[in-house]
């Protein structure tokens, strides 16, 4: 079986009807020639019945024209019908004008218009044996028009089988549209083939049938296979194009340059793809308001874009445009769709601010500040509250002295002078400023920041005040060298009447002295000094000595400031030694560093010169200093030193010749680190403790008999000396206390007496650090008659010879060294022991 052939007639009049090809000739030598299209004898108005390829023809073109009115040629080469045309037996044909305006050239191309007659198929009776071989399921391609107007049933085509010339056939069909959805859209008549539609189809809806016919004998044989039968749907432009939004919203700045893009609107068409039908066309209808034309769509893309640089929010801010959208690429009988794009324009800094005069007055009384003197209004047309409104003011002349501020109030837009620093009458009594003004936003437009219109001139008056004293400057200085008599007087602060320009009149009084140093004379204001100023006492820094100074008129108004006095340095001052006690472990240390220091300013200071006064032999013998730099000296001592506490007279000189003597303690003490040395000492001492006991009451009989020695021979010589009886109860005892601090109590007669438990007053005896260090041990009595125990106390811990002075009595030499005792009882005590013996 196959389908009707040109061996057989077309039974489909319809399907032939509906049915174009078209043959065009590529060869460029025959393009512009003559153009060959088959078509129907019947054709249909808008209906497209062929394309001539005119690229090839004449690739410039930009005008084509028809010379028939029946047919139309479109940019492409599409040929559409314009109207319905029923062809004859006889060709037909038309002209295509092809013209270049900028070349004046033009081409022409002939169209032959050829009518697709029927072909009818004969079948040779001697062909009656079926050869399956050869026979195939062929359909001709078949379609129909959407939204057919019929009649119905309308008739398709017809398939045939080549085995119906030796056996019955009956035909059959399945597929959508026949048993699946839509139902019964198609059937096929069972005896002949004839395949008809029975209703009309949106081709948007269904787009193609695919469906099966079958061909079997009255017993079920099928003579061929299942045979493919599509039925197309061909589109007819029955969809209209459709913004894919109603309204659309679109913001352009005001100041935008032609060509800035808007926005894009976009439509859509259910009609089929790639056809004229879709091929959609942009255009605008209305722009409201209409004049001047500010905007333009792209008419394939629907871009929209600014075509002028009129945009003035400040004039229209908002603009409406309908727009088109048309398919048949744009051509009259193309289906249009609209929607309305709603185009609101943004603003931009593109108007100065200005004031609304150019001149302007304020007063404001001398001394007055922080107050606000003057508002200055602006006008801008800008959009209100936001940066391109809103200002900032600048004074551009005439604040040189920091006067005056300007600032804006952020509600209004004013500008709002003020004067933060006062204003003198009598120096200034109108004050002449600029004002300039711009906004926060840069200018949009190419203008100068700073305009004729954007500056204004303001006029302070300054009104006078009678005003009080002036404390100017605040802070005066004077020179005063320290140790100066008593008495002196010097220039001090002075004040003035700003009225009269000079200080007649005004009184003056001291309202803060630190020391109470000076007084102030109340008429000329100089100062008077009271007591001795001392620069080391009151700025070791070298800092100024501040007094503070109250000026007074008449009226009682006052002002105040400072008189601040540099007390200039003199050489007052010997240098001091720092150290009071040092350690030195032999033979690890060989020497000690001693330092001094001098509070005089550094003209009268270093460089030291230390030097040994005239000490002892033996401490001459043993120690040498030598220096280091301008402020130490280096203290050695001779390798034959013994170990024990030395105290070593120091001398330092300053460069003026100012000199001081100190009695250094130097412990020289078997050790690796000078703490070692003390806590050896404490811990010699408790281990030799019972020993101790013993040697003290060996010491105390023996010291007895000495002393009973002496007070006979001093009483036999001087009668008028006389040793108290209770001598036996003055004697030196020793203490053996450990604890910091030592027990001392001064007897009536001025002898020295240790005593244990007692260490919460210090007295004038003492037993020293020598002995609790294991150094060599001073003791230290008084000479004298007629002192007491109160008499003899010292507030310090250390005493010398001055605190242990009582009454009137005249002490020569209060101190003894052990070694001097020692000397002085061993040959004594040797002399009674033979005695004794001897007795």
């Amino acid at each position: 079986m196959a389908a009707a052939g040109p061996r057989r007639s077309v039974r489909g009049a319809v399907c032939l009807h509906l049915l174009l090809t078209f043959v065009i000739f590529s060869r460029a030598g025959e393009a512009c020639k003559k153009v060959i299209l088959n078509v129907p004898s019947k054709l249909e108005a808008d209906k497209i019945i062929g394309r001539v390829n005119l690229e090839e023809c004449f690739r410039s073109a930009d005008l084509i024209r028809s010379s028939d009115p029946d047919f139309r040629v479109l940019n492409d080469g599409s040929v559409y019908a314009a109207r319905a045309v029923a062809l004859s037996d006889k060709k037909r044909s038309f002209t295509i004008w092809l013209s270049d305006k900028r070349k004046q050239t033009q081409k022409e191309v002939t169209v032959l218009l050829e009518h697709q007659k029927k072909v009818s198929k004969t079948r040779h009776t001697r062909e009656t044996v079926l050869r399956r071989a050869k026979r195939r399921w062929a359909p001709i391609p078949c379609s129909m028009q959407e939204n057919s107007l019929g009649p119905f049933p309308l008739f398709l085509q017809q398939v045939e089988s080549d085995a119906a010339q030796n056996y019955t056939v009956f035909y059959s069909i399945s597929g959508r549209g026949v048993d699946q959805e839509p139902l019964n859209l198609f059937y096929i008549e069972r005896d002949t083939g004839n395949l008809f539609c029975t209703q009309p189809v949106d081709r948007e809806e269904y787009d193609v049938f695919d469906l099966i016919a079958y061909a079997s004998t009255a017993d079920g044989y099928s003579a061929d296979l299942p045979l493919p039968l599509p039925i197309r749907v061909e589109d007819e432009n029955d969809n209209h194009p459709v913004f894919t939004e109603a309204i659309y919203n679109f913001e352009v700045l005001e100041s935008s340059r032609p060509g800035t893009t808007v926005g894009v609107v976009c439509a859509t068409d259910r009609d089929e793809p790639d056809t004229m039908h879709t091929r959609l066309k942009y255009s605008i209808l209305q722009q409201t308001p209409r004049s001047p034309g500010l905007f333009s769509v792209h008419p394939s893309t629907g871009v929209i874009t600014t075509v002028s640089h009129y945009l003035d929010r400040e004039v229209v801010d908002k603009y409406s445009l309908i727009m088109k959208v048309q398919d048949m690429d744009g051509q009259f009988f193309g289906l249009i769709g609209t929607s309305t794009c709603i185009i609101t324009v943004t603003d931009s800094n593109d108007n100065a601010p200005t004031f609304r005069q150019n001149a302007y007055e304020a007063f404001v009384e001398e001394n007055a500040f922080n107050v606000e003197i003057l508002r200055i209004p602006i006008e801008d047309k800008d959009l209100i509250n936001t940066a391109n409104w809103r200002v900032n003011f600048t004074i551009l002349k005439g604040n040189e002295n920091g006067h005056f501020k300007i600032s804006t109030d952020k509600e209004t837009n004013e500008g709002v002078l003020s004067v933060v620093k006062p204003l003198n009458y009598e120096e200034n009594r109108q004050v002449n400023l600029e004002i300039g003004v711009n906004n926060e936003a840069p200018f949009a437009r190419d203008i100068p920041r700073v305009t004729a219109l954007n500056r204004a001139l303001v006029t302070v008056h300054v009104r006078d005040l009678d005003e009080g004293p002036e404390c100017t400057p605040a802070a005066q200085y004077v020179r005063i060298k320290e140790n100066l008599a008593v008495g002196s007087k010097i220039n001090g602060y002075k004040a003035y009447d700003p009225e009269n320009r000079n200080g007649n009149g005004l009184r003056y009084k001291k309202l803060h002295d630190p020391k109470g140093w000076i007084t102030i004379d109340e008429i000329s204001g100089s100062i008077i000094t009271s007591k001795i100023l001392d620069r080391e006492v009151e700025t070791p820094k070298n800092e100024l000595y501040n007094i503070t100074v109250l000026a007074i008129d008449k009226d009682g108004r006052s002002c105040t400031g400072t008189l601040a006095v540099n007390i200039e340095d003199v050489n007052d001052n010997p240098p001091a030694i720092l150290q009071e006690y040092v350690v030195i472990c032999k033979p690890k240390m060989g020497y000690t560093d001693i330092l001094a220091v001098d509070p005089d300013e550094p003209v009268h200071g270093a460089p030291f010169y230390f030097s040994l006064p005239n000490t002892s032999p033996e401490i001459s013998r043993l120690w040498s200093l030598t220096k280091v730099n301008d402020t130490a000296a280096r203290l050695s001592y001779q390798k034959n030193a013994g170990f024990q506490e030395y105290t070593i007279p120091i001398t330092v000189k300053d460069r003026a010749g100012q000199a001081a003597t100190k009695l250094l303690r130097v412990n020289l003490c078997e050790c690796t680190h000078p703490t070692q040395c003390r806590a050896t000492s404490r811990s010699a001492g408790v281990i030799l403790g019972k020993w101790a006991i013993l040697a003290i009451l060996l010491g105390i009989a023996l010291l007895f008999s000495v002393l009973l020695t002496l007070v006979c021979g001093v009483f036999g010589a001087t009668k008028g000396k006389r040793f108290p009886e209770d001598l036996a109860q003055q004697n030196l005892i020793i203490s053996n206390t450990e604890a910091p601090g030592d027990d001392r109590v001064c007897s009536a007669n001025g002898f020295m007496t240790q005593t244990a438990n007692n260490s919460s007053q210090g007295f004038c005896g003492t037993m020293g650090s020598g002995m609790k260090n294991g150094g060599q041990e001073t003791i230290e009595m008084m000479k004298g008659g007629n002192q007491t125990l109160e008499s003899c106390r010292g507030a310090g811990h250390h005493h010398t010879l001055d605190s242990c002075r009582g009454g009137h009595t005249e002490v020569d030499n209060c101190r003894y060294t052990y070694s001097e005792w020692h000397s002085f009882t061993q040959p004594r005590l040797g002399e009674e022991s033979i005695r004794g013996h001897t007795g």
